[in-house]
């Protein structure tokens, strides 16, 4: 009976934001749009290198599909703050559903050709910041709670990298059967549920500010109200370096698969499903945390797992031993960031939270194109493995650094409390 007690309740602090009726509406719609997002994002990186054989090309698309995010990020976030995020999500995923339906065309036409993808890849490059920055700043507006935030979150994280696990191995399967374009017919499908849970939402947003001033004025007090408080910078910091350096391995993924493990699509997809089967345990860890205390120490920690995992994909030459490894660098990554995000969005105040939200996101995303760059030039003059074990010492490398400056950061979040009994200039931020 205590064991019984003992599993109740730990499942109920899994899952407690599951008690709000919208949130339930929002995970489900928004797993199966993720799962079609990532059954397509591994059929177009096959397609590509199946037309191409090129790694430079692989590397330019994912430039092209994520270079504005660097720029269009903070924008996105001084428009959540403004308008609507509903709104936004709902615009932005029925383009996602057109892009999608066109690739399906296309290939399943047999007239796809690389200018089409790539054309395709950079207008989706331009929507998806303003997508991504709305939804994570929505999570508050949904789940209804600044107690459950975390949760919430963590349980996005499991959603996300369900459909990461799920995805890669049906886009594998059925690329084997029948060809990418099936895959991105699916996808465009996909957006249906999202938009329909969207709209099912009761959701009361806050109103948006009577006084509002310029764009880029705005977009310098989030930028400012961050770098002020030295905890906020430590994460960005270090969340930047990461998705430079690290986050895009998996533009080389596909190399590895072919040239190094002898395999296929069915090789490539399963590699992908591993790194979401970390992930996952790791959103699920997480997800059963009660506070965000020692959030940041596992940060870094979690980094330096991310590192030694990738420098050991990288010596890997046996399907099984990569397959193994690839658990470890998913639940390294996946640990580091929505930590990070956890902590950004509970020091935030509501009123700067989309732009915090979108610094984050700016540090995310906005840096991995150019990364992907970075990678595919590294691997066509040394090589993809060269490539990905440097970038694994890189991220270790950081890890460290971020662990010599913990202490500070704690001072500094401590001071932060002991000022709230007066409006502090700069945010307050949990212990960290």
């Amino acid at each position: 009976m205590s064991n019984r007690v003992f599993v109740t309740h730990h499942l109920h602090l899994v899952l407690r934001a599951f008690s709000s009726r919208n949130y339930r509406l929002y995970f489900t719609g928004l797993a199966i749009s993720m799962t079609g997002s990532w059954m397509q994002n591994i059929a177009m990186s096959w397609l590509v290198y199946r037309l191409t054989h090129s790694p430079f090309l692989l590397g330019l698309v994912a430039f092209l599909g994520q270079a504005p995010a660097l720029f269009l990020n903070p924008l996105a976030g001084v428009l959540a703050d403004r308008i609507s995020k509903r709104r936004i999500i709902c615009v932005t995923q029925s383009l996602a559903a057109l892009h999608a339906l066109a690739l399906a065309a296309l290939t399943i036409g047999g007239i796809i050709q690389p200018w089409h993808i790539i054309t395709l890849t950079l207008l989706m490059g331009f929507v998806m910041p303003f997508d991504v920055t709305a939804r994570q700043s929505f999570v508050l507006d949904v789940v209804g709670r600044k107690d459950h935030l975390g949760n919430a979150i963590a349980l996005n994280s499991v959603m996300f990298n369900m459909a990461r696990f799920i995805g890669p191995a049906l886009a594998g399967i059925l690329t084997a059967w029948a060809g990418e374009g099936i895959c991105f017919l699916i996808n465009a499908l996909s957006y249906g549920a999202a938009l329909a849970a969207l709209w099912a939402l009761h959701v009361h947003e806050p109103p948006p500010p009577r006084a509002r001033h310029h764009f880029l004025r705005e977009l310098g007090q989030g930028i400012s109200y961050a770098w002020q408080f030295r905890p906020a910078r430590a994460l960005l910091l270090l969340t930047a370096f990461v998705s430079l350096a690290g986050l895009p391995y998996n533009t080389l993924t596909p190399i590895v698969a072919r040239e190094i493990l002898g395999g296929g699509a069915r090789t490539l997809g399963f590699l992908n499903s591993g790194i979401g089967l970390g992930a996952l345990a790791g959103a699920l860890y997480l997800a059963s945390r009660p506070t965000i205390t020692g959030l940041a120490s596992l940060v870094g920690r979690a980094s330096g797992l991310f590192g030694a995992g990738l420098a050991a994909f990288a010596l890997s030459r046996t399907f099984g031993l990569s397959l193994a490894i690839m658990p470890i660098v998913g639940a390294g990554v996946l640990l580091q960031l929505a930590s990070t995000n956890t902590l950004l969005q509970t020091v935030a105040d509501d009123r700067h939270r989309s732009r915090i939200v979108s610094l984050y996101t700016t540090a995310m995303m906005g840096l991995v194109p150019y990364g992907c760059l970075m990678d595919g030039a590294a691997a066509h003059a040394i090589g993809a493995q060269a490539t990905l074990f440097l970038s694994g010492l890189l991220c270790l490398g950081a890890a460290v650094i971020y662990r010599m400056y913990l202490p500070l950061m704690r001072a500094d979040a401590d001071a932060a409390h002991a000022r709230l009994a007066a409006p502090p200039p700069l945010p307050s931020g949990p212990r960290c």
